[in-house]
């Protein structure tokens, strides 16, 4: 089906950009704005008057600075979508607050299919990246495009799954700012062979808050939300509601209830998400859905009202500020276990698991994997179980 858009001439784009990037002007600021003035020019000539009979002052980007970072850009292959112009996702627009400006890099095409976000634990267990690749591969082979946020763990299994079919990795900074550190080979596979967006500047490296932020994103992309293996408070369960808001489909795999990494998954079956054990669970569920540009409600589509108390705020307070506590789980900068004993506990969960399996997800050898489970089993962290299997011990 064709698509429609708006045309931004090279100037007007320019002023897009020097206004999405003035200091305060979060998504629903710049529309209300362009609402209040007509177009991004007018708002940028008013905009200094309008903040200072508010007490506040405000940094407006140079033309010479905006200049750069397109040029940046170019250089990347990077392309700079606005809001409403043919290539910009068209879920996107169904959300509450979408980018003003969109920085995509890789094969804009994808971010037309049809999209599942798949996310999960960063210290997900083998048998949960497992089942996320196994969903991931599902998914693509079917026709959808996989959305996730290149964290650790289950994000990374979903985006190598699936990088042949069709994967968008949603980055939390600049799109030359990929994290963390050790998916960056990852990104850089991404970037060449599927797509990658940001609502971030290039160059700039995320902040914590940046996280919650790229997690409406991810959900905003797509008809639904898989959740496998989250903690309680943890990041996905952020996405998960965010999903919920923006009548988005969410699902979650069953997890062992003694595994605190599925609590809050198992919580979100509790609260009426789709339960998925195999990949046909979401395809039929998503089926009706999958060509419908305009399923989601129209809800968050209103125009932000120009008077509104929350212009200039860096981010509306309706998107509110997460706690500290909601970082359990989201909060990238954890390091990452050295020993080969913590590598594996961390790969082993109550659900047994072939120890070949486990040597082959871990990248350790197959000796390094045999002395150090003897040392868990020593200590009582794992169970030895028939078939060349282990497990995480009950206490």
């Amino acid at each position: 089906m064709p698509r429609s858009g708006i045309r931004l001439s090279d100037r007007q784009r320019l002023d897009w950009l020097r206004l999405s990037r003035s200091e305060g002007v979060g998504p629903r600021t710049f529309q209300g704005l362009i609402n209040r003035y007509g177009g991004a020019a007018a708002a940028l000539e008013n905009l200094p008057v309008l903040a200072a009979s508010r007490g506040r002052h405000v940094r407006i980007p140079t033309v010479a600075e905006a200049e750069n970072e397109m040029k940046q850009a170019d250089r990347l292959g990077v392309r700079l979508l606005a809001s409403g112009e043919e290539d910009y996702p068209s879920r996107l627009l169904e959300i509450d607050g979408p980018p003003p400006i969109l920085a995509v890099r890789g094969d804009t095409e994808l971010l037309h299919r049809p999209a599942v976000a798949l996310v999960g634990a960063r210290n997900a267990s083998a048998s949960g990246r497992k089942m996320a690749a196994r969903l991931a591969t599902g998914l693509a082979e079917a026709g959808y495009l996989v959305v996730s946020g290149l964290a650790r763990g289950i994000d990374a299994e979903a985006h190598r799954a699936s990088l042949d079919r069709g994967t968008a990795a949603v980055l939390a900074g600049g799109l030359d700012k990929p994290y963390p550190p050790e998916n960056e080979a990852l990104y850089a596979e991404i970037a060449a062979r599927a797509v990658a967006v940001s609502e971030m500047p290039l160059g700039l490296s995320p902040r914590g808050r940046d996280f919650p932020r790229r997690n409406r994103l991810i959900s905003g992309l797509s008809l639904g939300v898989v959740v496998v293996e989250a903690a309680r408070r943890s990041g996905s369960l952020i996405t998960a509601r965010m999903a919920n808001e923006q009548g988005r489909e969410v699902f979650a795999v069953p997890g062992s209830p003694l595994d605190p990494r599925c609590e809050g998954s198992n919580d979100l079956l509790r609260e009426g998400a789709s339960i998925v054990t195999s990949v046909e669970d979401i395809l039929g569920v998503l089926a009706p859905f999958a060509g419908d540009a305009e399923r989601a409600p129209r809800l968050f589509r209103e125009k932000p009202s120009e008077e509104s108390a929350t212009l200039f705020e860096e981010w509306d307070e309706a998107e509110g500020e997460p706690t500290a506590e909601a970082y359990s789980d989201n909060e990238e900068e954890a390091p990452v276990a050295g020993s080969p004993e913590m590598q594996l506990l961390e790969l082993i969960a109550v659900n047994p698991i072939e120890i070949d399996v486990l040597t082959r997800m871990s990248g350790l050898s197959a000796r390094a994997v045999k002395e150090a489970l003897i040392e868990l089993e020593m200590a009582g962290s794992v169970t030895r179980l028939p078939g060349n299997r282990v497990a995480r011990a009950v206490r």
